[in-house]
């Protein structure tokens, strides 16, 4: 209990982190954080994985509505096409719930699958590919820590595949957090300093794909699915060379049959 009488919950922090919060139940949680040194720290990580997928998010956010969600339109062929109301309501709510960072995309071309995969790698690799001083929370020296630690968060044992043999040293790895659970993300370097990442989230349908090219916020990867495991591969290099890494990496993350 806090000095409000009411328990401070998950929500409260997550509220206070996006500024839902009113002036008092901010201040309830402000104090209960600085009294509860591991919750503060959660509450830290919350903060800055907010800013870093707005950071990621912007471009999009800023993109305008495609012509095919402009209202007027999506009333005209309703009505033109003589549906009953109920269907031109539902036009009209699709239309109004349009907002926020990618909010007309998660509404009418809303990526499954693959490209779903591809679509949360190119976020993540736009926010960590670029930090210099920390693009990973685990280095490659802890290397069986982060696989430990990632396969356990995931449910699902995974370890950093070795690449070097196409000149990719492993520089670490981190936890991320999506709408879709838990998903990991190891990085890598070559001499030339470009940085190549291998996203990994478990999926909840146990299906196979190839390895398929694809183009995510315009940046370029290669993306398979291997039983229920969604992977994608990125890195600032021609689609030939990323299916070659792509192709040895799936050999190495593919479990033992």
């Amino acid at each position: 209990m806090t000095g409000s009488g009411r328990p401070i919950a998950e929500e409260d922090l997550h509220a206070y982190v996006d500024g839902f919060l009113d002036e008092e139940r901010r201040a309830v949680v402000e104090r209960y954080l600085q009294t509860h040194v591991d919750t503060a720290e959660r509450v830290a990580v919350y903060a800055r994985q907010r800013h870093e997928l707005r950071a990621g998010l912007a471009s999009l956010a800023r993109s305008p509505i495609p012509p095919d969600l402009n209202l007027a339109r999506l009333l005209e062929q309703r009505l033109r096409r003589r549906r009953p109301p109920w269907s031109i309501a539902a036009a009209v709510l699709l239309a109004l719930g349009i907002g926020g960072a990618g909010g007309w995309v998660a509404a009418s071309r809303a990526p499954t699958g693959v490209g779903l995969i591809a679509q949360e790698a190119a976020v993540s690799y736009a926010v960590y590919a670029s930090d210099k001083r920390r693009p990973v929370e685990v280095w490659a020296a802890q290397k069986d820590d982060l696989a430990r630690w990632l396969g356990n968060r995931l449910n699902h044992p995974v370890s950093p595949p070795d690449l070097s043999s196409l000149d990719y040293q492993l520089l670490g790895g981190r936890l991320i957090a999506t709408a879709h659970g838990p998903a990991a993300l190891f990085m890598y370097e070559n001499p030339r300093s470009v940085r190549l990442a291998i996203y990994v989230r478990p999926m909840s349908i146990p299906q196979t794909t190839p390895i398929t090219q694809t183009d995510a916020n315009h940046v370029d990867g290669c993306t398979w699915i291997e039983q229920g495991v969604g992977y994608s591969l990125i890195a600032g290099e021609p689609y030939g060379k990323l299916e070659e890494i792509a192709r040895l990496a799936r050999r190495e993350l593919r479990p033992p049959s």
